[in-house]
């Protein structure tokens, strides 16, 4: 069973799709989440949940304050499972500030290629089963959406390697638990723009 941990929807049971995903435990969502707020991480923050599965991350951010999740699941039965959880939470949020959750049943690099940027805080779970090139190929794109400040999180098997860091996004850390490690990172520091030499 899943539920949403902690915010206006603590303790709501979240469905989670009969098969093809792999949920993000309790214990590693509240890892992640308790390392996020002592950051001031999540209220405000514009959050993607990529490969999103039930949806457990992005909504457990909307919980918590996030201003606006997007859930981007390419799988059409998890993507249904999604907007179920979604609706859930909007429905929990009465009386709360307004958050704004969207369901986004396209391939994670399709969305990508066509995001507007602005993302401050961003989940890749993706089945690990996803060859690296793919992954690497995700965060190329996520890159240049992501603001100055922005945090991101990826979940993989214990025994995967270390993703190829594109430039735009540079490593933090690495936390293992047991057969999950997360992999936290940032946007790299911008290069300053040398002013051009006079001829």
């Amino acid at each position: 069973m899943t539920r949403i941990i902690a915010g206006f929807a603590g303790s709501l049971t979240l469905h989670v799709p009969r098969s093809g995903t792999r949920p993000t435990s309790d214990r590693v969502r509240e890892a992640i989440f308790s390392a996020l707020e002592s950051r001031d991480a999540i209220e405000g923050a514009s959050v993607v949940d990529l490969y999103a599965g039930s949806g457990a991350l992005g909504l457990e951010a909307a919980s918590r304050g996030a201003a606006e999740v997007a859930l981007v699941e390419r799988a059409k039965p998890a993507a249904e499972v999604c907007k179920r959880n979604a609706d859930a939470v909007q429905r929990a949020a009465r009386g709360h500030a307004a958050v704004r959750i969207r369901v986004i049943p396209r391939p994670v690099a399709t969305y990508l290629e066509g995001a507007a940027g602005g993302i401050d805080l961003a989940f890749i779970d993706p089945p690990y089963e996803l060859g690296e090139a793919a992954l690497t190929r995700d965060l190329e794109l996520l890159a240049p959406l992501l603001t100055d400040d922005a945090i991101v999180v990826v979940e993989r098997s214990a025994r995967s390697p270390e993703p190829a860091w594109p430039a735009g996004i540079e490593v933090d850390r690495r936390r293992d638990y047991g057969e999950t490690t997360l992999w936290w990172a940032g946007r790299a520091p911008r290069q300053p723009v040398r002013p051009s030499q006079p001829e």
